[in-house]
């Protein structure tokens, strides 16, 4: 399987990809449009990216938050309700103080996703801890048998037992039916909150740690967004506006814009394959070409606030407690999977605890 060097400066650790993404790297960093299969494009050129992304908005089907819940219908109401709800669970957890006791050693990114779960929606009934569970991306029908049982459970909680806003919404539900509904819209917002930022934080750490006490968290974590983005992909089915933006592009094509490229294109970066958050002193991750690890201006990530604040708040733990790869570690795998993270980063105590960087 290739393997690709990410930063020879920590123990020349190696990124090895699963063969497909690999294969993108190698035929079409630099390119901006090119034929994937008979039916799609892709696409990697900045000036092509934002053209075709503001030729048209993303559709329901092309939004993950809005996409039918077995057939229903998910109203931008009911998506902004449950929204608003979990930002406002991540909002209570910023709000506590760094844990004094908490060991987050072991396999990452098993250990922050379990971290964060806790931390942003506590310890919660069975039926709503299990929907954040990483075992559910096995199948579509694991995560829809673990809605379904949920739902089946009749009851609130004593007052003692303390609940999230998300899950407070769904026992607000009247029926079975609107209970199950409520349930898979907990997972859908919930779930990718904890995925997203262990992916983000276990990249980080892979590529730079132990970091410099000069690098503030914010730069570490633009830069590892730009070499291992979570969301890598963005996919446009066809449509009539494409055609008009590129001719390259047919009527009946999908297209796939590739941050995954755009974030290594050396005509943007310098010194595109190294891991260097000290890049960021100068520039701005709001309007730099091609970097679009939130996607587009017009129709930004709705979790990006939540998940930069957290990804802070876990690497304020990592650099306070001296976290880093064990040394005898310096290979770790991309699968092809959802979201692009490196999979068991064995992750230790490399030095004694020191200051947070500011």
């Amino acid at each position: 399987m290739p393997e690709r060097s990410r930063d020879a400066r920590h123990g020349g650790r190696t990124v090895r990809f699963a063969p497909r993404i690999d294969a993108l790297l190698t035929r079409y960093t630099g390119a901006d449009v090119f034929r994937l299969e008979p039916d799609t494009i892709g696409v990697a050129g900045p000036d092509q990216m934002d053209a075709l992304l503001r030729s048209r908005p993303a559709n329901a089907e092309e939004r993950p938050t809005f996409k039918p819940v077995r057939a229903r219908r998910v109203s931008r109401t009911d998506a902004s309700t449950y929204m608003q709800a979990v930002s406002s669970d991540v909002r209570t957890a910023l709000r506590r103080p760094l844990e004094t006791d908490v060991d987050l050693t072991g396999s990452w990114p098993q250990v922050p996703h379990a971290y964060l779960r806790d931390l942003v929606f506590g310890r919660e009934r069975l039926r709503f801890r299990v929907l954040v569970d990483r075992r559910l991306e096995l199948t579509p029908k694991l995560t829809w048998s673990a809605v379904t049982s949920g739902a089946a459970l009749l009851g609130r909680p004593g007052r003692q037992v303390p609940l999230s806003k998300l899950a407070s919404l769904v026992l607000d539900s009247a029926t079975f039916e609107d209970r199950r509904y409520a349930m898979y819209l907990y997972r859908r917002v919930a779930a990718p909150v904890c995925f997203t930022v262990a992916a983000l934080v276990t990249n980080a750490v892979w590529l730079g740690a132990p970091f410099d006490d000069a690098l503030p968290n914010r730069h570490i974590i633009h830069e590892a967004l730009r070499l291992l983005p979570p969301s890598w992909n963005i996919l446009r089915v066809a449509s009539p506006e494409f055609p008009a933006v590129d001719e390259r592009i047919g009527a009946h094509d999908d297209i796939l814009l590739l941050p995954l490229l755009s974030h290594r294109d050396p005509k943007l970066w310098d010194d595109p394959e190294t891991f260097l958050p000290e890049r960021w002193n100068d520039l701005d991750p709001d309007t730099h070409p091609g970097y679009l690890p939130f996607g587009h201006a017009d129709e930004r990530c709705w979790g990006r606030h939540m998940v930069l604040p957290l990804a802070e708040r876990l690497l304020d733990l990592v650099r306070r407690d001296g976290l880093t790869v064990r040394p005898d570690q310096s290979v770790a795998t991309v699968e092809l999977d959802g979201l692009m993270e490196v999979s068991d980063v064995r992750v230790t105590h490399g030095r004694t605890r020191s200051p947070v960087a500011a």
